[in-house]
């Protein structure tokens, strides 16, 4: 059983509503909670964000269940929460929100961060038996700086639309391996969006900061940076509102 926070859209004040669209948000390495227990700023930000355009959103919390509380400082191969778990959550989340009333189940979108959006890709490739087998799809997919090496050597084919955000001058999970697949043939696209200058964690609030404690990264053991580029933050929500619009609508 996994936690989760579901943030509802404001009614109007209308007694009941249409069903809605709903986004399931991925966490990152850091977790989902703050030291309070509660759903960090950035995913309480974001559900306003998806709210005020009058969409449900979910946080769905991997880690807390499975008696862990940060990934960061895990070295990639030894964490002790995988991506296999992790893309079942996504799966999991997604084939339980379809059963809800309230809920309109062909507009479903994942929209991850960093670790959580490596699992938005991985829940989303048909190469991965278990998501070609799934009844279950979103509507569309959303990625801010994945790791993106994975599922790039695997073979990626998108169950979706998928739009990649990255920083160009991210040195946890480089924008190159996002980047090439765009080239990706089939019948969805990816899209990537790149930002000049930004690190990871580019649509955070967060000053720029080098996190030592990081083993992973493009340079092991040295550290990665991470921290806000106001100006890469509101392109990147820009470019994330509309691309859900589109796909919603559609």
């Amino acid at each position: 059983m996994l936690p989760a926070w579901w943030f509802r859209a404001p009614t109007g004040g209308a007694p009941s509503r249409a069903p809605a669209p709903v986004v399931v948000m991925l966490h990152g390495c850091g977790g989902m909670l703050n030291r309070n227990g509660e759903p960090a700023e950035r995913y309480r930000d974001y559900a306003a964000l998806l709210n005020a355009q009058g969409w449900d959103a979910i946080a769905v919390d991997s880690l807390s269940p499975r008696g862990e509380t940060e990934l960061c400082t895990q070295r990639e191969g030894t964490r002790k929460v995988t991506q296999i778990q992790r893309r079942r959550d996504a799966q999991g989340a997604l084939e339980w929100l379809a059963s809800q009333p309230g809920v309109d189940a062909s507009r479903l979108a994942l929209l991850g961060w960093s670790n959580g959006g490596s699992t938005v890709l991985s829940a989303t490739n048909l190469n991965h038996s278990e998501v070609a087998r799934s009844q279950t799809r979103p509507r569309y997919a959303a990625a801010f700086y994945p790791g993106c090496e994975t599922e790039g050597r695997r073979g990626y084919r998108p169950v979706s639309d998928t739009l990649l955000l990255v920083g160009l001058a991210d040195d946890w999970t480089p924008s190159t391996p996002c980047q090439a697949l765009a080239s990706v043939k089939g019948g969805y696209a990816v899209r990537v969006e790149a930002f000049e200058g930004a690190h990871h964690g580019f649509d955070g609030r967060a000053a720029l900061t080098l996190r030592r404690d990081v083993p992973n990264g493009v340079n092991p053991g040295q550290g990665v940076h991470v921290g806000a580029d106001a100006q890469a933050r509101e392109q990147s929500r820009q470019i994330l509102i509309q691309a859900l619009q589109q796909a919603f609508t559609r």
